[in-house]
């Protein structure tokens, strides 16, 4: 393993009974990179995620995690790194600083609590309120603040923004972005485009168990499909909307009203609406695996069915 790559995964598989999870994920982080993990619901993502860390065995394939096989050191990466679980257990009875404090405990007791305490204050987070009292956002911020305090040298966050405003979504944002200043290596996974081209550096594509694509943040613009419904002040021919690069007509109200499909920037649409009377503009984001299956039907249209939930 090279000294610069962080986490090195090659030909990653992992059944549960007959459903074919991972079919051979290769994968390389490299040091003190930012390195978004994205794809839609049920793609791979924490299947992999558990793999790295030990807490499920994989069927087949190499994984080196800061140098180690976390099946032969499972301890010695857990304790180097910060894990954010799609969902972290917590318990119900404790306050929040007692379940910190019990999550310092297992990591021996060497927490900085004046960085505890101003993670808690820039999430605004209560460390006296009890668990049981937390909304799921809340929790979200505790699962977040668990991770980053003992100031690990890799993070492996599982959607760490599930939950959270857009506010408290920026926040964490910065926060991680400060680690990696700090040479943490950041790892996340996330089914959202927009909040990996904001925060990645990399990005690694997986659908159905399978790598489909490594790219940089800023490819990922040419995969944003959106749907437009725009609303004219008095009737008008729209064919010039669907003469503009990307756009497709996809339905028309008398000229009154077009439902249109974007792909990719929608600079060209808006400079060419700017021509018509509009009155009304909707814009609604096709999810994540929509735009999967337009662009990758042909490698992986007949492996999505049945695969792990997340």
């Amino acid at each position: 393993m090279a000294e610069n790559v962080t986490i090195m995964i090659r030909g990653l598989c992992k059944n549960y009974g007959q459903v074919r999870a991972l079919r051979g994920v290769d994968l390389e982080v490299r040091h003190g990179e930012l390195f978004g993990f994205l794809g839609p619901n049920g793609a791979g993502k924490t299947t992999t995620i558990r793999c790295m860390l030990d807490l499920i065995r994989p069927n087949g394939g190499t994984i080196r995690v800061l140098g180690l096989d976390p099946q032969a050191n499972p301890v010695a990466v857990r304790s180097r790194t910060g894990y954010l679980p799609g969902e972290l257990s917590m318990e119900d009875n404790l306050k929040v600083e007692g379940q910190l404090k019990y999550f310092d405990d297992l990591r021996g007791n060497k927490i900085d609590w004046g960085f505890v305490r101003q993670l808690a204050q820039r999430l605004d987070l209560d460390l006296a309120m009890p668990i049981r009292n937390l909304s799921k956002g809340n929790k979200q911020k505790v699962a977040v603040v668990q991770a980053l305090m003992h100031r690990p040298e890799l993070l492996i966050l599982d959607e760490p923004t599930s939950g959270l405003d857009p506010l408290m979504q920026q926040e964490v944002y910065r926060m991680l972005r400060e680690a990696q200043a700090n040479g943490t290596t950041v790892f996340f996974s996330s089914h959202i485009i927009s909040e990996v081209e904001a925060l990645a550096e990399r990005v690694a594509i997986i659908r159905a168990g399978v790598i489909v694509q490594e790219a940089e943040p800023s490819q990922l613009v040419s995969m944003a499909m959106r749907r437009v419904w725009v609303r004219f002040r008095e009737p008008v021919d729209p064919a010039p909307l669907a003469g503009v690069e990307g756009v497709t007509l996809l339905a028309q109200s008398n000229g009154i009203r077009v439902h249109l499909q974007v792909e990719g920037e929608m600079d060209g649409l808006i400079k060419a609406l700017a021509a018509f009377p509009v009155s009304d503009f909707e814009i609604e984001r096709s999810s994540l695996e929509e735009i999967f299956l337009a662009y990758y039907a042909d490698e992986a249209g007949d492996r999505s069915a049945g695969e792990e939930g997340n």
